[in-house]
This record gives C-alpha cells, structure tokens and sequence, in this order.
C-alpha cells in the first residue's frame, strides 16, 4: 500500500510543480497526464528492447547449445516472443491505472482493451506450441505416418472457440456460462441460418492455420474458372484476379473441400518446370554405322561423348568376337540415343537452364502417335514472359536439330498431304 502512495506521489510529481508555479489546475493536470504518458511510452519500449535483444537473444543462444529441436521450433514459431510481451503489458497494468486514477471512464475501456489482448496473446501462445509440437513429431520417425496436421488443426479450433467465446464475454458483459448454455439452446437456429457463414469461418481458421492460400499467391481453380492472383480473404469468400483483369469470387470453404492448385511453391522456388514431350516417328530409329558417327562428330556437343562411347563399345565387340559384318549384333548406337545425349548436353550448355535443379532427358512407352521424348527442366527465369520465351527457344532448337540425326517428328496427315500423294498416284 505504501509503494503504491510512493507512486501516485511520484505520478503527481509534475502536477504539484505546474501548481506550486501558479498554473490553472485543469491544464496541470493534463499536461501531467501527457508527460507521464510519455514516461510510461518510453519506459515500456525500453524494456521491450531489452526484452527482445538480450532475453530473446539469449534464449535463441541457449536453444543453438541444446541438443533437442523442440526449442528451435519454438523460435520459429515467434514463442520467446508471444511470452517475453507479458513484461511490458504488466508494466502497463500497474502504472496505467495510477496515471488516469481521475479518469474512470478511460480505465474502463483500458481494462477492458488489455483483457481482449490477453486473451488473444494467450491464443498465439498456444497456436506456437501447437505448431512447433507439430513440427517436431514431423522429425520424429514414429510419427511420419500419423495425420499430425488434422489433429493440430482440431486443438486450433478448439482454442479458438473458447477464445472466441471469452471475447465475447468481455465485449457483452455475459457470464461464460450462461453463454455457453443460451449458446447450446440456440445452436440448431444458429446452424440452420447461419450455415454458410460458420463454413466459412471454419474454412478461414484451417486456411489460416495450415497456411494454404496467402494473398497475392497465384492459384488455378478449374471448377471456378479461377487463374491468377488472389488479391482478396475474407469470412464467406476468396476474390482471385484473373490473368485477363477480370475477378472470380470462390466460395472460402471450397479451398478446403475442393482441390485447387497453388503456384507459391513454385514462385519461391529457385526454378520454373519446364516438362514437354516431342514424338519421333518410330520407322525412323536405327543403328548407326562407323560413316555416320563419324558424320556426328562434328557437331561439337557430343563429339567427346561419341569419341569416348565408340571407343567402349569396340572394346567390348572387340573382346567377344562379335561379327559385325551385321549391324544389330553387338553393342550398338542408335540415332535417337546419341540425340537424347544431344538434347541433355544442350540442355547444360543452356544458360537459361538451372543446372542445380533437376534435369532429365527420357523415353516415354512409345504410342501410336510415334517415341515420346520428354524435356524436363527447369527455367532460372520464373516470370511468365520469360518462361514461354525460353521454353520456345529451347524447343525450336531442338525441332530444328531433329534432321541432322535422321529422325522425323511424328505429325498428323494434313489435307496438303494427302492431295499431294494422291496426285502422286494418278502420274504414276
């Protein structure tokens, strides 16, 4: 009792000092009341400062020291933090209440503002414990099997809901009981008439939690017509801009209860995919002799490949007695895999190409439409202009070299075609 006198006489100081000087009593107290707050601004930021650069910092220092990964998650999840806030806020509650002891409508509104924040900033507590439990059972081989995210997102919703409800309690001044009871006797109504909107509550709380959809991710949702950024989250429905400027609105809850595709993986990526298949006409492939890989050669991308392969193979005809007076018996190149070696080492010597991702050249079950030969790869360049323009130029490239190993793309008769080998026909 004593130390709060000592500082309700410390709170007046400045307020006794204007009056002893002869000024009007209601512009000291004011001008009293500003200089405290400003006292009580800068002793709170102060102690933030310390709070966030050496307890926090220590704490992150400790946790690099400790073999378990459990605090680590906890620093990720912001929890030094969310705790170290209650030792400027309990500042706040105890000089606050001095400072405006002759104001009563403003305490009210401050009690009442600091009770809604510690609700709040308890929930964060809980919502990074949760998250960094979470994401350290997902370490944790025993539990790689167990549907960690449905579970976590269940307790969320739970702490939510009770949140939620002390909230309520606070703005409406009704006892947590009784609200849960008239809640209970109302739920049917409020189920019935509010369906669309508790969906999408529901819906907002997992897309938030899970982090599914940000603004400004660029999503593609077929059912909806939707493909572009989303520029808009609200409690009923999500607003996406659509390439060509015009708006689609998605109902919230569809994120969860459809599948949509979310391009954010690849804008934070390194790369941009680029996967493409070229279909070589079958009848085309065959077995090169010496004359014509002596022909390729000279296209400098594969020189050192063919010298070394040709140097391997005769060794091992060489070795066995093949009789290679027949091309198919031994060991054996073929035009369409020296051109796949072509395309990946065209694919390295491109500079647009992000030689750190994956790179692959493969054969795909050949189809009535001929041998699928697929390109994939990844573009350094993400920006939609620039994607299309590399993926055009590396497959230009690679349609235009498709002669110089003998092969044919497989291409559809057109109507040319046929009225050209039909006139064929009737001069022969």
């Amino acid at each position: 009792m004593d130390l709060k006198k000592e500082l309700i006489d410390i709170i007046c100081f400045f307020e006794d000092f204007f009056l002893s000087q002869g000024m009007n009593a209601v512009l000291a107290q004011y001008l009293n009341l500003l200089i405290n707050l400003f006292l009580l601004t800068a002793l709170v930021l102060g102690v933030n400062y310390v709070i966030k650069h050496f307890i926090i910092e220590g704490f992150k220092l400790f946790t690099n020291k400790t073999k378990t990964t459990l605090d680590d998650f906890l620093i990720k999840s912001n929890f030094p933090r969310y705790v170290g806030r209650f030792v400027p806020l309990y500042i706040i509650y105890q000089l606050f209440p001095l400072i405006f002891i002759d104001f009563p409508e403003v305490l009210e509104i401050f009690y009442f503002l600091v009770n809604i924040y510690i609700i709040i900033l308890l929930i964060w507590i809980f919502r990074s414990i949760i998250r960094s439990t979470r994401n350290y059972l997902k370490t944790r081989e025993e539990f790689n099997d167990k549907p960690l995210e449905s579970f976590s997102q269940v307790i969320m919703i739970f702490i939510w809901t009770i949140g939620l409800m002390f909230i309520f309690s606070e703005i409406t001044g009704i006892d947590i009981r009784g609200f849960i009871i008239s809640l209970g006797a109302a739920s049917a109504v409020i189920l019935l008439i509010f369906k669309d909107t508790i969906l999408g509550f529901v819906a907002s709380i997992q897309v938030s939690v899970n982090d599914i959809v940000r603004i400004g991710d660029w999503i593609s949702f077929e059912k909806f017509g939707a493909d572009g950024t989303v520029t808009e989250i609200n409690l009923a429905t999500v607003r996406v801009q659509n390439w060509d400027n015009t708006y689609t609105t998605i109902p919230t809850y569809s994120l969860i209860s459809d599948s949509f595709q979310n391009w954010r993986g690849m804008q934070e990526s390194p790369g941009r995919r680029i996967k493409r298949s070229i279909y070589i006409k079958q009848n085309t492939v065959k077995f090169l002799t010496k004359e014509e890989i002596d022909n390729l050669k000279k296209i400098g991308l594969i020189a050192s490949y063919l010298e070394t392969r040709e140097a391997e193979i005769d060794k091992y005809n060489e070795s066995n007695n093949v009789d290679k007076s027949i091309l198919i018996n031994g060991r054996n190149q073929t035009n369409l895999g020296i051109f796949r070696k072509y395309v990946d080492s065209y694919l390295q010597a491109h500079s647009a190409v992000h030689k750190e991702m994956y790179m692959i050249v493969r054969h795909l079950a050949p189809t009535p439409n001929g041998i699928p030969l697929e390109i994939l790869c990844f573009s350094r360049d993400k920006r939609w202009e620039n994607f299309e323009y590399i993926s055009a130029d590396i497959f230009d490239h690679i349609i235009a070299a498709i002669p110089y190993f003998d092969l044919k793309l497989f291409e559809s008769p057109s109507g040319d075609d046929i009225r050209e080998l039909a006139q064929k026909a009737h001069e022969n």
